[in-house]
């Protein structure tokens, strides 16, 4: 199985350049026009697409992204859906694709199971928000997740010897948030990333990876400067509550500007 999550770090260290990692919600506004905004966004330059398994009690996300899960539900989403929708852009492209989920949905389609089906659609990766590593190691049922990377979330309040546990646990890339607080273009990114990215890379040669709060091209540069990527979300999924007539589009043209911030800030 190939490692497409390590293969882009690696050409993106070789050309010296940072990581654009665009976050969607699976299935939203629906299957097709999901699809074709993964392919978008693929063929825009995004090095990573974070794919959100739309779930009902979405309790770390803001409301742009509530919604959006509450859309793609409406339309018919499920988790064996989504891993359909994987299915269907590995038939075109080999961008890295990472799961951004909750524990419920996974745990209701069988932890392994979900693990094993969702590589075997072509996943490369999964962050499970609100399943700790130390506490999965105490749940024989959790204990099995091979086949995807294990992402894990770092935020600046978390405590010195819990960021060596993640750090040290974490597979693909690390999820570092900016700012504390849920999902949201509100706020926009901490000053102090060059601080927190450099307290995780103490502990672990994987890259570190910064969202929460990033809305614009100057704000993507400001965070590239920092970070091995940047992440963006909110304002990205904005986009597609904005312009249900032609989401695909209005997500190309916002993007865009931000990639081409990302890809200019150089190591």
């Amino acid at each position: 199985m190939p490692d497409r999550l390590s293969s882009t770090f690696e050409k993106l260290r070789t050309t010296r350049q940072k990581a654009f990692v665009a976050y969607i919600a699976a299935g939203d506004p629906d299957f097709d026009q999901s699809l074709e905004i993964m392919k978008t966004l693929a063929d825009l330059g995004a090095d990573i697409i974070e794919l959100g398994l739309p779930f009902s009690d979405p309790l770390a996300d803001g409301i742009v992204n509530q919604l959006a899960a509450d859309r793609a539900l409406r339309a018919g989403m499920t988790a064996p859906r989504v891993l359909d929708l994987i299915r269907k852009f590995r038939e075109t492209h080999e961008t890295p694709v990472v799961l951004f989920t909750y524990l419920n949905p996974v745990f209701t389609y069988g932890f392994e199971d979900f693990h094993h089906d969702a590589a075997a659609a072509g996943a490369d990766g999964i962050l499970l928000l609100d399943l700790p590593p130390d506490e999965a190691a105490l749940n024989s049922d959790l204990a099995i997740g091979a086949g995807l990377k294990h992402i894990r979330l770092i935020a600046p309040t978390t405590p010195p010897e819990r960021v060596k546990l993640l750090a040290q646990s974490s597979e693909g890339f690390i999820y570092a948030l900016s700012r504390t607080g849920v999902t949201g273009a509100h706020g926009g990114p901490s000053a102090n990333i060059a601080e927190l990215v450099s307290s995780i890379k103490a502990h672990t040669d994987v890259p570190v990876c910064v969202g929460f709060g990033i809305s614009t091209p100057e704000q993507a540069a400001m965070v590239a400067a920092a970070a091995d990527g940047v992440i963006v979300g909110s304002a990205i999924v904005k986009q597609v509550e904005l312009h249900p007539e032609n989401p695909a589009a209005a997500v190309r043209d916002f993007t865009a500007p931000l990639i081409a911030a990302v890809k200019a800030s150089r190591r």
